[in-house]
């Protein structure tokens, strides 16, 4: 099923949405690298359910366990297994959509090629399974910062269907963490949350974007060809539930300039390669430039809508279909963490890649 990602730092995650639970199996990592269950808890925390009056009302406290990789509060260089139980399980929601397809989400496809499909909660489908990514980012990034001097990733919404937030120059993840959206700006987050409970209130569902800036990531990570970072990076935010658009640097704005408009022209900072502007989003040729890398993933509306519309059954006959069950009207609010999350499982993998190339 595709479900493992990475060369050196690999991760393959397992469990259906409403089965006995999911988890994650980490290859790769490092020996000798702190690591307490409170460090995977704290991100599981940021994206699980029911954490705020804006997201899905399903109550599962995620809670972590370790199951192998780890002992004294150090990993062992051996893999990690990370389990997460799954206790809010409501099989009874999904009754219709056993026969019924629901639009735009991954049923009719599942059954197109297996024949078979878990029906509640999506199954794999699910964004449930991020579970076993988050867990995995959070030991990616601990990787990180004892690696590479700096390393911060900060994921933000950036905007909610029309309303966009204004980006402040002194970003952190304090700013960003203090409030239910997830914004960097507390004025956009009021009419944000404002839109979100509405939308909420008719049953329908709203989309957005998170921008993404990762600083601290030296120059030289990624390959020139076929693994280029920046196509690692959206193949990694393209496999995130509801996602539907990645662009990095000037994006599609880029095509709007000339050359000269968009190159990033080099000069010396002391000893160090530093680029004036940053249109390259800290990427050029598919490798880092040690400028901030700074990308945007677009989230679509949430698939399950709480109205009626029109759809098949795995039969062939037209019918209708009114989803049932507890979920986000926004999933931009929880997907800031796994987008977080994915950028350092990319990254710890890329580090480890050119660690043991150039020693």
């Amino acid at each position: 099923m595709s479900s493992s990602l990475g060369t050196l730092f690999r991760i393959s995650t397992w469990g259906e949405s409403h089965g006995p639970g999911v988890g994650v199996v980490i290859d790769g990592c490092p020996p000798r690298i702190p690591l307490s269950v409170e460090d995977i808890q704290l991100e599981l925390d940021r994206r699980r359910p029911g954490q705020s009056k804006i997201v899905t009302p399903r109550k599962e406290d995620d809670k972590a366990e370790i199951l192998s990789g780890v002992l004294d509060g150090v990993t062992l260089g051996t893999p990690i297994g990370i389990f997460v139980r799954n206790t809010d399980q409501r099989p009874s929601a999904y009754t219709e959509m056993a026969q019924a397809y629901r639009p735009s989400h991954a049923d009719y496809t599942y059954d197109a090629k297996y024949g078979i499909r878990a029906v509640s909660g999506g199954g794999r489908s699910s964004a449930r399974e991020t579970i076993g990514r988050v867990a995995a980012g959070a030991i990616a990034r601990k990787v990180l910062q004892q690696s590479l001097n700096g390393y911060e990733c900060l994921a933000y919404v950036k905007s909610i269907q029309h309303l966009e937030a204004k980006v402040p120059e002194n970003l952190t993840s304090e700013l960003i963490e203090s409030n239910i959206v997830r914004t960097c700006d507390p004025e956009a987050a009021e009419r944000m949350i404002e839109l979100i409970e509405n939308v909420r209130s008719q049953g329908n569902s709203v989309g957005g974007v998170v921008e993404c800036v990762v600083r601290g990531v030296p120059p030289g990570l990624g390959e020139p060809v076929f693994d280029k970072l920046e196509a690692d990076l959206a193949k990694a935010m393209m496999s995130l539930p509801a996602t539907k658009g990645f662009e990095i640097g000037s994006g599609f704005a880029g095509t709007l300039m000339t050359g000269l408009e968009h190159n990033d022209e080099f000069y010396m900072d002391g000893s160090q390669v530093r680029t004036r502007s940053n249109r390259s989003g800290g990427i050029q040729g598919g490798i880092s430039n040690g400028e901030e890398i700074v990308f945007r993933v677009a989230f679509k509306p949430t698939a399950t809508v709480l109205r009626e519309q029109k759809t098949v059954t795995n039969t062939g006959e037209e019918t209708t279909l009114s989803a049932r069950g507890r979920h986000d009207a926004c999933v931009l609010p929880r997907a800031v963490p796994m987008v977080e999350a994915m950028v350092h499982l990319i990254i710890a993998d890329h580090w480890l890649r050119q660690r043991a190339q150039n020693g």
